[in-house]
């Protein structure tokens, strides 16, 4: 997850706009046939999957980062225009003429849900409790432009020593081993939130486990959530010792799991929801209604492939079904919902050429394409090179309907095309699905990844071979090197750093290390009485939400 500045990193997450007159489309404004759901500053939400955690240390998927992202809150959020402004900061930072040096005066005013001052050891804390190999966190890798981060992570240094230290109470000093251009989007993001130690060591091992074991700085609480991974219902409540809470408008957002969407549908039409998420012939079925808009957005969604199994080390094999897939049709006739074919790993419209705004897409060419004949050639090839004529694939994916719509296409895609591959779907709960992508209990799995600022290396650097976050463990030292240039050697030099980034991108199609499929958009039939839902990255900001 991560992504923000336009045009070399624009403000504040994937397409920033406000929902209620906006989308890839519009959102119609005359009469919808749907029921009104809400009751004065009300309204409720159909959730696609549980919450797998609201650990800010921890969390490393859509739901849990659209929770945190609405009760909790960092040093910096989007206001109601989507430009990113200071939150806990009082002010802008001060920053060193080298770029390495950034120097924070925090709002005196902010408090947690239980009274508690946020200071800047709540900062501190939080951060080194991610970055604490012990944790085992997914997201500890954001912090690797943080000075000693590394050295953390090999054991050689101890998280007392990343490089942020609290001046005093109010005051917050961060040092970075070198510039990073998207730094305040960086610290919009939920690892980068504070962290109440006291709360954290009263819950101990409960902690993060339900709404009351848990303490709040953002505009919402949490409520009525009583178990990561299990809870179909939960609720946003206004917090109202939130700094800015004059400016919260909605008292409360209902949460209900609805993974059919045919499902959702019924409850929306008879007004038991007002916000809900359509695909595939629903979604086409809807386009003319008037509560039906599609949001573009960053996100990518790509297959892995397990390396660590011999069959899927072989590169023609993941050529070969990579060519066997039609994405084209994939969006245009199973998802229906404005979604784009992939041509390469980083979606359209995020990011751009620092000297001529080429958008990076168009730089670095279109490297997937749907060719049935390649697909064979390339089959015959991995056949010979590992000695079999068969081969039975698990396909593993959330039980989400979107993603079983697209796992399903591609088993019908990949076992009419290669002659001797079989394809067997696995579509499960998203926390089993994250589960066992750590722990790589699969042989391909399918994978959605947001951006949360507008870089290409939201999404390059997850194939690096040391990241957490890359399951298939794909490794390869050309990539390396252009990653770790962009990052380090190149990091001031905007138009080397772009080159750098395309190369990456360049090596890790042609390998074929990852297999994207598509740049997501998503469809929803939403009340157009409900306004200001601000798009964050892949989630949604309500700070903003009022009932018209």
């Amino acid at each position: 997850m991560r992504n923000t500045r336009l045009g070399y990193l624009l403000a504040a997450a994937s397409c920033i706009i406000l929902l209620g007159g906006c989308g890839s489309g519009k959102e119609k404004t005359d009469e919808t046939s749907q029921k009104s759901a809400n009751n004065g500053q009300t309204f409720s939400v159909v959730a696609k999957q549980e919450i797998p955690s609201i650990d800010a240390s921890v969390t490393n998927d859509v739901v849990g980062w659209g929770v945190l992202k609405n009760t909790g809150e960092g040093l910096f959020r989007a206001d109601k225009a989507g430009k990113l402004v200071p939150a806990g900061a009082a002010e802008m930072p001060k920053v060193s003429e080298d770029g390495l040096t950034y120097t924070f005066k925090l709002r005196e005013d902010a408090v947690w849900s239980n009274g508690d001052p946020v200071i800047a050891k709540d900062y501190v804390y939080g951060w080194q409790r991610t970055v604490e190999p012990k944790t085992a966190s997914e997201v500890a890798y954001l912090f690797e432009s943080i000075k000693n981060y590394q050295a953390i992570m090999d054991g050689k240094r101890p998280a007392e020593e990343l490089g942020i230290k609290a001046l005093s109470d109010h005051e917050l000093e961060v040092t970075l081993e070198s510039p990073v251009p998207y730094m305040e989007s960086l610290l919009s993001l939920p690892p980068f939130f504070p962290q109440n130690e006291k709360i954290i060591n009263e819950s101990g091992e409960k902690y993060a486990s339900s709404s009351e074991h848990m303490v709040y700085n953002g505009p919402f609480v949490l409520s009525d959530f009583e178990g990561a991974g299990t809870d179909t219902k939960w609720a946003y409540m206004k917090n109202e010792k939130y700094w800015d809470q004059a400016n919260v408008t909605m008292e409360k957002i209902n949460f209900d799991v609805v993974k059919e969407d045919a499902t959702a549908l019924n409850l929306f039409q008879d007004g038991q929801t007002d916000d809900i998420v359509v695909t595939g012939e629903l979604a086409q079925q809807m386009v003319d209604d008037p509560a039906f808009f599609s949001q573009d957005m960053s996100n990518a969604t790509y297959v892995e492939y397990n390396q660590s199994k011999k069959e899927f080390q072989n590169e023609n094999l993941r050529k070969a079904i990579s060519y066997a897939l039609d994405r084209q049709t994939l969006v245009d006739q199973v998802l229906g919902d404005g979604s784009i074919a992939a041509t390469g790993l980083v979606p359209k419209n995020m990011s751009f050429n620092p000297e001529t705004e080429a958008d990076f897409v168009k730089d670095s060419g279109n490297h997937l394409k749907y060719d049935p004949e390649k697909a064979k050639e390339y089959w015959t090839k991995a056949k010979t090179e590992l000695g079999i004529d068969t081969l039975k694939i698990n396909l593993l994916s959330s039980d989400a309907d979107s993603a079983k719509k697209v796992v399903e296409y591609m088993q019908g895609a990949i076992q009419g095309t290669l002659k001797g591959v079989t394809v067997e779907v696995s579509s499960v709960p998203l926390s089993v699905r994250l589960e066992r992508g750590n722990k790589g209990d699969f042989d391909m799995i399918l994978v959605g990844w947001g951006a949360e600022y507008n870089d290409p290396s939201v999404f390059l650097e997850l194939f690096a071979s040391d990241n957490i976050n890359n399951s298939g463990k794909y490794t390869n030292k050309e990539f390396d090197k252009y990653l770790k240039a962009s990052a380090t050697t190149n990091a001031g030099d905007p138009k080397a750093r772009w080159n750098d980034l395309i190369e990456a991108e360049s090596v890790l199609m042609d390998t074929m290390g990852v297999c994207p499929v598509y740049q997501k958009a998503e469809a929803h039939l939403r009340n157009p009485k409900v306004k200001g839902i601000l798009p964050s990255g892949p989630e949604y900001d309500y700070k903003w939400t009022f009932i018209e």
